[in-house]
């Protein structure tokens, strides 16, 4: 399982300026890059690196490796922004917006990040959880002993696992490094005890079917009040709001993303604990298929329920609890008693009334329930061998 893992970089004035620089001339690459690829579609990497490596390397003053890199990173970009099309992601075909992105090359700024591999950084770790040093490529020659400190668990990992491709990143004035490690997966365990369902939502985050609820009221009123800071600051336009207001930037995201955190965790233990898998419903696309009024908009949109999901999956593959994704369509307008469909069955975001058996209960943890059953059913799918074809007699 690939795991990434922050340390920062403590560098000198002198090695922060030839940082700086190099992520200027690779960004600036990669922008001429796009440029050319863009124009000439060229979108493989074997042809655009036989195309415009030399190029590359003479008009930018880079190293062979940091030269492959730039490319792979551009490349990267269009295959990405080809899979958004495919979705969708930009509108129908012939839109305008569609239209603009697809015309427009791909421009990287100044300060994004840069993948770094072992031949263009090196890393010298102390012993277990200890701080030690990372060896860097730069336009201004190698710099050495250029310090790093971090989490002592995650200094721990980097020490003793195989280390992978690094972005080198500059984020509100600090240097980090973002490594790819490689961590072994736990066998999945076999969900003995059936599944436990968990239905994703705005106003309870997370509701489990043993009746668990997460509430996303502290989160709301947090984001309300960034908000309200927020407008305050901006409605000031002086030097001292705006400096305020940079410092602040990522907090509300940084809170949210804590908040996700604690709740996969108790979701995940909680399901190792009882020897269960856990099954969730598959969101893609939520946000183009919800249609909501105007003031919920700024609420469904600031809502990180991908982020959930993939905290919930990478933690479950931790614990080698199992994992599976269902269908959610009618899981809030159906019994999970007598199986009775109808949307007059949801009274309202919190009650769910059955007309046909009269049961009564919570509305999010009655959803819970029929995803763990479906659960169920998707686990024997996955598990279910194919039928051998049976070979006619000769």
């Amino acid at each position: 399982m690939k795991q990434v893992v922050q340390v920062r970089l403590l560098p000198t004035p002198e090695q922060a300026s030839a940082l700086l620089a190099t992520l200027h001339a690779c960004n600036a690459a990669a922008s001429w890059l796009s440029e050319q690829v863009h124009a000439d579609q060229v979108l493989r990497k074997f042809n655009v690196q036989k195309r415009f490596y030399a190029q590359l390397r003479e008009r930018f003053g880079l190293a062979a490796q940091p030269a492959i890199r730039v490319i792979g990173k551009t490349v990267d970009a269009y295959t990405t922004l080809r899979a958004n099309l495919k979705a969708g992601n930009y509108g129908p075909p012939g839109s305008d917006r569609r239209r603009t992105v697809e015309d427009t090359p791909i421009v990287f700024r100044p300060q994004a990040g840069q993948p770094f591999d072992a031949r263009c950084l090196s890393w010298q770790l102390g012993g277990t959880g200890r701080k030690g040093t990372v060896s860097i490529w730069t336009t201004a020659g190698r710099r050495k002993d250029v310090r790093i400190v971090g989490n002592p668990a995650h200094l721990a990992l980097l020490h003793s696992r195989s280390i992978g491709e690094t972005d080198l990143l500059h984020r509100d004035g600090a240097w980090l490094l973002h490594a790819v490690v490689d961590t072994p997966e736990k066998p999945q365990r076999e969900p003995a005890n059936g599944f436990l369902g968990v239905d994703l939502g705005i106003v309870n985050i997370a509701t489990t079917s043993d009746g668990d609820r997460f509430s996303g009221s502290r989160l709301t009123r947090y984001r309300k009040r960034q908000q309200r800071i927020r407008k305050r600051l901006q409605a000031k336009k002086t030097s001292s709001a705006r400096r305020l207001l940079k410092k602040r930037r990522r907090k509300e995201a940084r809170f949210a993303a804590d908040v996700n955190h604690q709740i996969s965790k108790s979701i995940v233990a909680e399901a190792e604990r009882t020897g269960r898998g856990i099954a969730v419903e598959e969101l893609t696309g939520i946000r183009a298929r919800v249609r909501l009024r105007k003031p919920q908009r700024a609420t469904l949109h600031s809502w990180a329920f991908a982020q959930l999901g993939q905290f919930l999956t990478y933690k479950a593959q931790q614990a080698g609890v199992v994992m599976v994704q269902v269908d959610p369509a009618y899981t809030s307008q159906t019994c999970h008693a007598c199986g009775h469909v109808d949307k007059r069955n949801r009274r309202s975001q919190a009650v769910f009334h059955c007309g046909r058996c009269d049961l009564v209960g919570h509305a999010d943890h009655n959803a819970a329930l029929n995803i763990a059953a479906r659960g169920v059913r998707r686990w024997g799918e996955v598990m279910r061998p194919h039928a051998v074809p049976i070979l006619a007699a000769s």
